[in-house]
This record gives structure tokens, C-alpha cells and sequence, in this order.
């Protein structure tokens, strides 16, 4: 319900107001072809998680589109903090994006166009503990995206159908396979665990390449748990001892069913909770 938001100030092109009350042209090429790129920053006890990782991200998807950045990331950081200020949350998770501007419509780039940036802001809330002890379910599915998944962009139908594909079974998300082998998660990374080793897909062109999914990566080395980064077989997936789903929103989650199938015992094992314990001594307080 949008009166949920009632409370909430976003910004847009450097206005601060109610998010209600903020517009755009139906021009705007966000609007019309899905032109832009965003980012989704975790903010907990008022502090940006991660936010330098967050924001080399940012241009990496602004390069892949050929938009400039129309911040630097002093200006950036001042905006997102102003942005945590206006509102009375410990933890949040602050969205951002950026389009190609308002122009007349016509697939090429406009000539002379000025960026659209809109930024808002919600509480975040820890999964619940329901979910950690028992964990979720998911489901496989194949992955029909484009061949430019690394880039963070706003053209999100693909993932759309899938999230909802997942919510159709029952599940929390979808498991996506490629020519057999694994990519990620309609809406997050995912990784397996075999023997006790942890197992991350590579991250190119085909995965968005998560911020949370880098610091269990480095978490994981920390706890000296084995790591091996490779494409990972649907046969893997299907038979893996953990299944983890990592996100900025989520953290880590474990994935105990899938397919309506239990995965190993059906219970969330030894690595994710090892994993979940160092990530939330990782949190800044």
C-alpha cells in the first residue's frame, strides 16, 4: 500500500520530499526501456555496510550501460547519509537509481539528456528466526536471462517472473540453471556445500556479483572453511549436503528444501551456521 510510505522522504534530482509526493515524466527512459542501473546499500546501527564495494559496483553497471556517474563518491556518500538521517531507523537499507534521463522515445541514446537519480530508503529487519532454524524452500528453474547479468540493472522482468514463479511454489526463491550448470538466484547468490567444502559459482557475465556473496567469501577464509570457486553442475546442486542464499536484504539464509525435496537431513547444517555467526560479528554496532 502506497500509504505505507506516507512517512518515508526520498530524493530526486536533488530534492529531498515525501516519496509519495515525488515524480517523474513518463518520458523518462527508466520508465520506458528499463535505461538504468541501481543499488541496494545495507545500513546497520546508521552505518553503510560495504558502501566503497557498493559504490565501485555502481559504476561497473553504469560502464556496461555507457552512462556517466553524475556523483562522485564523496558526493554519493554525503547523499546516502543525509538520506539515513531523515529517518528514525537503526537498520535500513537504502535503494538508489539512476536512468538515462527523459527523452523523446527512440531506442538510440538521446543526445542531450539529463540523469534521472532517485534514492529512498526502508527499514530493514532480520530474517526471522523461524526461517534461520528451519530454513527455506526453493526451486529450480532455467535461466532464460540476458547474457549481462553482471551488470545491476533496472531491467528486472526476467527476475520478476522468476521470483514469482517461486512464490507460485510455495518456495522463497529460484535455484537458476544454465546449460547445466548453476548461475544464481531469481533475487540473490547462491552456494553449495559438499564434504564441508563451500562452493561459489565464478562470478561473470552471467551472476550478479554480490557484495554479501564477497564478504562470506572472505568470511568463509577467515573460518578457514575449504572454499572452491567453479561452475557448479545441476547434479551438485541437486545433491548438496548445504544449500546458502546470500543478499544484501537476506544476509545468509539456508536453503533446507528444494524442489519439495529435503536437502541432505532438511535442516540447516554446520557451514551456514559457522557462516551466519561471523557475518553478524562482521555488522558494524
Amino acid at each position: 500500500m502506497l500509504s505505507e510510505l506516507s512517512g518515508f522522504t526520498g530524493y530526486l534530482n536533488g530534492e529531498y520530499a515525501p516519496v509519495n509526493d515525488l515524480k517523474i515524466s513518463v518520458l523518462d527512459r527508466g520508465f520506458i526501456f528499463g535505461d538504468g542501473v541501481y543499488e541496494v546499500i545495507p545500513i546497520y546501527s546508521r552505518k553503510p555496510f560495504h558502501l566503497e564495494n557498493h559504490l565501485i559496483r555502481l559504476q561497473n553497471s553504469l560502464d556496461g550501460i555507457r552512462l556517466s556517474n553524475p556523483h562522485t563518491n564523496s558526493e554519493w556518500r554525503d547523499l546516502i547519509q543525509k538520506m539515513i538521517n531523515l529517518h528514525p531507523w537503526e537498520d535500513q537499507y537504502v535503494y538508489l537509481q539512476i536512468t538515462r534521463g527523459v527523452a523523446r522515445r527512440d531506442h538510440g541514446f538521446p543526445k542531450e539528456t539529463t540523469h534521472t537519480v532517485f534514492m529512498m530508503t526502508n527499514p530493514w529487519t532480520a530474517p526471522a528466526a523461524e526461517l534461520l532454524t528451519n530454513g527455506v524452500a526453493a526451486v529450480t528453474a532455467e535461466d532464460q536471462r540476458w547474457l549481462r547479468c553482471h551488470l545491476k540493472t533496472t531491467a528486472l522482468l526476467a527476475n520478476v517472473l522468476m521470483r514469482q514463479y517461486a512464490i507460485d511454489h510455495g518456495a522463497v526463491e529460484v535455484i537458476l540453471l544454465r546449460d547445466g550448470f548453476m548461475t544464481e538466484g531469481s533475487a540473490s547468490n547462491i552456494l553449495g556445500v559438499k564434504n564441508g567444502v563451500l562452493l561459489a559459482p565464478p562470478k561473470d557475465n552471467l551472476i550478479l556479483p554480490g557484495i554479501t556473496y564477497d564478504v562470506i567469501l572472505k568470511l568463509a577464509e577467515e573460518e578457514h572453511i575449504p572454499l572452491e570457486i567453479r561452475n557448479i553442475s545441476e547434479n551438485e546442486v541437486l545433491n548438496a549436503d548445504e544449500l546458502l542464499l546470500t543478499s544484501s536484504t537476506k544476509e545468509i539464509m539456508p536453503i533446507t528444501r528444494l524442489n519439495d525435496k529435503p536437502v541432505a537431513n532438511g535442516k540447516p547444517g554446520p557451514i551456514f551456521h559457522q557462516l551466519y555467526k561471523a557475518y553478524q560479528l562482521a555488522k558494524p554496532y
